[in-house]
């Protein structure tokens, strides 16, 4: 049995697109094309995607999955193997859901004595366990921005991925320590480091204010980004959200 291009986006939540490049890379070829144009998938290229996705979220970029996919013998045995990464994948995970864990505990505690909590979380990586494959779904707002950040991330090694993590660590916590000392979202420091992560998204694509500012309102609506800056500090959301909104008013008006 076959199924179409469309089809097997569906199933497996990989964009068309995604399949396309995939293909044209030499990573998942089709196991035919149709007449009329269109890409063919059987069992046996259904069983590579899989691998290619769990590859993917354990961080490996395209480039060394093809390495991988390339030396493996035994299907089954490559499967174990994928396995025991995703069980170790899951222990990190939990570590990373205790830490958040323990943060909403504290800061309920702080809100229940009515203390300020003026504390900063300040991890080496913040986004460790978060994979680039995991930001389709955060970015689900902003279908562009996910595609340009998937073709980015696709040709980055982990060590490179690890250092973009540990950067935008390092920006949240730069913004936290703002918000601890009082500065206000619109002042001169604050907006340095806004342009700073302006001018690295406009690295992947050019971005309206408008599109901006819906990036900002996202740092406070989308779970996954609040859940994020509120680990670092409480507040820190909305800290970011109207320093974007500044941004944009004053620099992209």
């Amino acid at each position: 049995m076959a199924w179409p291009i469309a089809e097997v986006a569906r199933m497996s939540g990989v964009t068309a697109r995604t399949l396309r490049h995939y293909d044209e890379i030499g990573l998942l070829p089709p196991a035919r094309i149709g007449s009329n144009g269109h890409r063919y998938y059987e069992e046996r290229e259904l069983l590579r995607l899989q691998q290619i996705l769990v590859l993917r979220a354990l961080g490996l970029g395209l480039s060394e999955i093809g390495r991988v996919l390339a030396a493996q013998v035994d299907e089954l045995e490559a499967l174990r193997g994928h396995h025991r990464r995703l069980l170790a994948e899951r222990d990190r995970l939990d570590a990373l859901a205790g830490t958040v864990s323990r943060t909403i505990t504290e800061l309920e505690q702080s809100r229940k004595d009515g203390r300020p909590m003026t504390s900063i979380n300040r991890p080496e990586n913040l986004f460790e366990g978060v994979e680039p494959a995991q930001y389709g779904e955060s970015l689900r707002a902003f279908p562009e921005l996910a595609g340009d950040i998937e073709r980015r991330t696709s040709a980055m090694s982990e060590a490179e991925i690890e250092a973009g993590h540990r950067k935008r660590t390092a920006q949240m916590i730069r913004l936290a320590e703002l918000l601890a000392a009082g500065t206000p979202a619109d002042a001169v420091p604050a907006q340095a480091e806004i342009d700073a992560q302006y001018r690295a998204l406009a690295e992947l694509r050019a971005v309206s204010a408008q599109e901006y500012r819906a990036i900002g309102r996202a740092c406070v609506d989308n779970e996954q980004w609040r859940a994020a800056y509120e680990t670092i500090a409480p507040g820190l959301a909305e800290y970011q959200r109207d320093a974007i909104e500044a941004y944009a008013a004053t620099r992209m008006s």
